[in-house]
């Protein structure tokens, strides 16, 4: 039994219009437009890129979120045509403190926090986006349980940061990062789903058992919500065929 890590979500006031913003600045295509729900995906169906997906929401940004995304180039000259793209599409450059650093923190148009990295190694075959990155006081803690929420194994463990892959080597890393002080959550959170053949009540109890907290009781057609050891929500949405 297991589970895998489906999309990050985005509560957005203009779903629409971010998922734009995304689709062209990763150069993805959006899988679906409906007022409750865009979604936007890598054009590779072999791929392992994490889906992105857009919720409508009332409530405007008011805080830093806990997760980003990490944007990988190949190349000092494509970082700095992805800073000018995101910039033409509606992004601005974002101050949080961050001082002197080879990489360009930005914020999508409702404001979510996004960096431009400089070339690197360690993200050369990730695809577009490099890295899901979450804020963390403990990031070994919540590495074990996501690498078990996601089947990725967990590859490295330092004081600043833990980091988890998918076995196969496609698609992003997903990494927590230590934070001295644990900002709110913000308005992104990661969705795990099972795959066709698991239960997905038997999927909630193994998560429960490995450390997550049941947030709501949501009727029987309903996405389960649970938080993380860190109050992180999270989803269990039911499996697909696909």
């Amino acid at each position: 039994m297991s589970t895998r890590l489906a999309c990050v979500v985005f509560d957005a006031t203009e779903p629409r219009t971010v998922a734009r913003f995304w689709a062209e600045l990763l150069g993805w295509d959006i899988t679906v437009d409906r007022p409750t729900e865009v979604d936007v995906a890598a054009p590779d169906p072999d791929s392992l890129d994490v889906a992105l997906t857009f919720l409508p929401s009332r409530h405007r940004k008011s805080t830093k979120n806990r997760i980003h995304l990490d944007l990988a180039t190949r190349s000092l000259d494509h970082q700095r045509v992805q800073v000018d793209r995101a910039l033409s599409l509606g992004a601005r450059r974002l101050d949080i403190g961050q001082g002197p650093v080879p990489w360009t923190v930005l914020a999508d148009p409702e404001g979510n926090e996004f960096c431009v990295l400089e070339p690197r190694e360690h993200y050369v075959d990730t695809g577009a986006v490099a890295a899901i990155v979450v804020d963390t006081l403990n990031p070994l803690r919540l590495a074990e349980f996501w690498s078990m929420a996601s089947g990725w194994p967990l590859t490295h463990d330092t004081a600043r940061y833990a980091g988890i892959r998918s076995a196969t080597g496609l698609g992003p890393w997903l990494e927590f990062l230590r934070t001295d002080r644990q900002p709110d959550r913000g308005r992104l959170h990661l969705d795990l789903t099972a795959f066709p053949t698991d239960d997905p009540a038997e999927e909630a109890a193994r998560l429960r058992a490995a450390g997550a907290v049941p947030v709501s009781s949501a009727r029987p057609d309903d996405p389960v919500v649970l938080a993380d050891p860190d109050t992180n929500e999270f989803c269990l949405l039911r499996p697909t065929s696909d």
